[in-house]
């Protein structure tokens, strides 16, 4: 038996170099991986399957395991046969896709005694699956020993660490997770330094409450006081120096305001109220001053003083309650006998007294005057006691009688001609006002001749306003310029120099 099987122990050696070993690889590669790797060693087992040799050789059995062990072999022998296997391996890590991208701005918002409050902002980019979240993790300085503090992802950009050593200083870094992965952590370059930082009480009341703040009767008062101090401050409310009454008023706090909450406003809740912030002796006070309004009343004691014509003459008294609020004004409205409607007479009277005009004759007419603050009006008002009867009056018209002004005047110039000097070819004005009634007759003479129709001059008059143009004036036209005003009741004259100069060069 041992005889027969040496010989087959030879006979796979010279089949490798021959070309039949070769062509039965691709037969059996379909049916399994493993094949092409031994499959010119297993083809000699099939070809001669006498019961002698198999029990020699119970490996044929167990197949793979040779076939495993014979792997290296052709990979000395026939460097082809491995490359189909190791083809497929990269798809799996290309259907993982691509993790996200580290988060941005990492910074700490806030330091104390035993935590760290920790900011960031979302990575650029995701990846194909969605964001699980963020991871935060810590390590000591002089440590390589990162440790997560939160054990599932979370998806705010803001997280605070808590049960930290006072006085230790930590490295921290935080990393985005999707189904693909962890990002590259984002790290903060420095360690911080856990311990107190301390800081000065300070309060910063809002705009809108330095000053008074003013509500109506039934609303709620809801308003939030921010402040700020290390360690954690005491925070005091009084009102008159005395602590406050929990029935109305309801105060929280926390590390950085305070609430100040009343769920119906009553007259009596307005007042000024202290707020003192205190740490350590250390201390900032506020006052926060509340008006609860509400209408006010009537006015009182409105009287009909006076009638005369179409007009009427009213007074009254401001309200005895003004709703704790300064009084705006007063509104008066006016009703006639015949329809029994209140119609607007004044919409807005600062005073405590007006005049009504303007009423039909013939009416009968009634008043009545609301009160108004900041709240509105009064619901009641006040209304008079007696009525206003608008009478019909005779009345004669008879005109003034104005007397009779002699308009009659002589010629008079109130502007006299001036001297003048002009330039050859250039025209020339010559003005002078008169007055006179009847409207004088105006003469223009030149050297005592009286200018007539000639081209070369214009004579006008105008509500009083004689001129005379020289067109293009020459040497020639040089000399005594005479006006002459005359009509039935006189005459008047005035006179100028013209000087006309040749031009220069």
């Amino acid at each position: 038996m041992t005889g027969k099987t040496a010989p087959p122990a030879t006979d796979p050696a010279p089949k490798k170099d021959t070309a039949p070993a070769p062509k039965q690889e691709p037969a059996p590669a379909p049916k399994e991986e493993p094949a092409p790797a031994s499959a010119a060693e297993d083809p000699p087992a099939p070809e001669h399957p006498p019961a002698a040799e198999q029990p020699t050789a119970p490996a044929d059995e167990p197949a793979p395991v040779p076939t495993a062990e014979a792997a290296p072999a052709p990979e000395e022998g026939s460097p082809s046969a491995p490359a189909e296997p190791q083809a497929p391996e990269p798809e799996p890590e290309k259907s993982k896709g691509v993790p996200p991208s580290s988060p941005l701005a990492l910074a700490v918002e806030e330091v104390s005694e035993n935590s760290i409050t920790l900011t960031w902002k979302a990575p650029e980019q995701t990846g194909r699956s969605h964001l699980d979240g963020y991871v935060v993790e810590i390590c000591k300085d002089g440590s390589t020993n990162w440790t997560a503090v939160n054990e599932e992802p979370f998806l705010s950009t803001r997280y605070t660490v808590q049960d930290l050593g006072s006085g230790d200083k930590i490295h921290v870094r935080v990393k985005a997770v999707s189904a693909c992965g962890a990002s590259v952590p984002a790290t903060l370059e420095q360690p911080v330094l856990i311990r107190e930082i301390l800081q000065l009480p300070k309060i910063r009341m809002p705009r809108h409450l330095r000053e008074t703040y003013v509500r109506h009767v039934g609303d709620a008062v809801n308003m939030m006081i921010p402040f700020q101090g290390k360690p954690e401050p005491e925070v005091i409310w009084t009102k008159g120096g005395q602590p406050l009454d929990t029935s109305r008023v309801a105060i929280r706090n926390t590390l950085k305001d305070t609430i100040f909450y009343i769920r119906e406003a009553q007259r009596s809740d307005s007042g000024k109220y202290e707020l003192t912030v205190r740490i350590n002796g250390a201390e900032d006070k506020a006052i926060l001053d509340i008006r609860v309004i509400e209408l006010p009343g009537p006015p009182q004691n409105l009287k009909l003083v006076d009638v005369w014509g179409f007009n009427v003459a009213l007074e009254w008294a401001p309200p005895t309650d003004n709703g704790n609020s300064e009084i705006k004004g007063y509104v008066v409205q006016k009703s006639d006998k015949k329809s029994g409607k209140w119609f607007m007479a004044l919409e807005r009277c600062t005073r405590t007294s007006c005049t009504i005009s303007d009423l039909i004759i013939g009416n009968t007419y009634s008043f009545r005057v609301f009160a108004e603050n900041a709240c509105g009006l009064s619901e009641k008002a006040a209304v008079t006691a007696a009525v206003a009867d608008i009478k019909k009056t005779k009345t004669s018209y008879q005109s003034e009688k104005i007397p009779q002004r002699d308009m009659m005047e002589p010629p008079k110039f109130t502007q006299p001609l001036t001297d003048r000097t002009t330039t050859r070819g250039y025209n020339t004005h010559l003005i002078c006002c008169v007055r006179g009634f009847p409207q004088p007759k105006i003469t223009w003479m030149k050297n005592q001749m009286e200018i007539r129709e000639d081209p070369k001059y214009i004579a006008m008059i105008e509500q009083g306003v004689c001129s005379l143009e020289i067109r293009k004036p020459s040497p020639f036209d040089g000399g005594i310029y005479t006006c002459k005003a005359v009509n039935a009741l006189g005459e008047a004259s005035v006179d100028c120099k013209l000087d006309v100069k040749s031009k220069i060069g």
